[in-house]
């Protein structure tokens, strides 16, 4: 099991940067596959941003590709999504999740085990 806790949160300027940090505990954070999902008011959580256990495959949805960069760091159990050009339409609780699965260079946008308490992301325009 994976106790996973977010930072970074906070308020941006449209056109600004922030840049989220997780922390994982508890496990075998070398071998999972991590996630940055999002959920606006009265939205659905939706998918962000993902990196295989391995570091080599990432994968993005469409609205953040060019502008968001996932990463991560086994050696300090910590995954990390840099924010750039961000939007008001960015604006978000942003979730860390955490999977164990089998490819090691899989980086999947669902299938999820373990997530964290979310950090605020609030983006003026």
């Amino acid at each position: 099991q994976v106790q996973l806790v977010e930072s970074g949160g906070g308020l941006a300027q449209a056109g600004g940067s922030l840049r989220l940090s997780c922390a994982a505990s508890g496990s075998t954070f070398s071998r999972y596959a991590m996630g940055w999902f999002r959920q606006a008011p009265a939205k659905e959580r939706e998918f962000v941003a993902s990196i295989s256990w391995s570091g080599g495959s990432t994968y993005y949805t469409d609205s953040v590709k060019g502008r968001f960069t996932i990463s991560r760091d086994n050696a300090k159990n910590t995954v990390y999504l840099q924010m750039n050009s961000l939007k008001p339409e960015d604006t978000a609780v942003y979730f860390c999740a955490g999977g164990q699965f089998y490819n090691r260079d899989y980086a999947p946008s669902q299938g999820y085990d373990y997530w964290g308490q979310g950090t605020q992301v609030t983006v003026s325009s």
